[in-house]
């Protein structure tokens, strides 16, 4: 089994999460947003953190990593098309909340297609440009971990620098509406949902099933 632990971090009310496989302890720390220590609470002994990711380079996603890193001797994991989304986030950060950090470089890159094995377990990476040019979404037996793709009755912003509104919609299309109503969203901010619901209720994943 699965397991996912929830911790919300920083002022933009960020969602880290720790995916854990139940049988093996392998763990993976998913968009470390800040505040690392309420992070690192969330490990239980016997665990083994495997990698921390960031579903995208936003510094609300990626301001904790750099101390994680060096906590836990893993590796950071980021889509490649986001680093200068990653560049920019210092600057980000300060015109948001006055905070200077230095973005951390990417240990590896994640692609589409090449499974990142958890423990027994087969995390499938989805690229889904829009929010940013290198937003990903993973995908792990019935659970998908959204980023800032899509939350619970909407999405996330296209009007930063690399967003793009009509690649967003594309990519909810192609990559998320296909998946099984009964998946479960663990979004970048805000409250779980169900991939049915959004079907029914997300204006912008209506949309997208008619755009061209």
């Amino acid at each position: 089994m699965i397991r996912v632990k929830t911790q919300v971090v920083g002022e933009l009310l960020t969602n880290s999460y720790l995916l854990i496989d139940g049988y093996t302890g392998e763990s993976i720390i998913i968009d470390p947003g800040d505040e690392p220590a309420k992070i690192l609470g969330m490990l239980e002994p016997g665990l083994s953190v495997k990698a921390i990711i960031a579903t995208h380079g936003h510094f609300d996603h990626v301001l904790a990593v750099e101390d994680l890193r060096d906590a836990l001797e893993v590796k950071f994991l980021m889509h490649r098309d986001d680093k200068p989304i990653l560049e920019e986030a210092p600057r980000h950060a300060f015109e948001w909340l006055g905070v200077r950090f230095d973005p951390p470089t990417p240990d590896e890159y994640l692609d589409e297609g090449e499974p990142l094995l958890l423990g027994g377990w087969s995390v499938k990476i989805l690229h889904t440009p829009g929010h940013s040019p290198g937003s990903i979404c993973l995908l792990v037996d019935d659970v998908l971990f959204s980023g800032d793709t899509l939350f619970a009755g909407s999405v996330g912003r296209t009007d930063f620098y690399g967003g793009d509104y009509k690649q967003l919609l594309r990519s909810l299309k192609e990559k998320i509406y296909p998946l099984n109503d009964e998946t479960k969203v663990l979004p970048g901010h805000g409250e779980s949902t169900r991939l049915g619901i959004e079907k029914l209720y997300n204006p912008f994943l209506k949309i997208s099933s008619r755009h061209e």
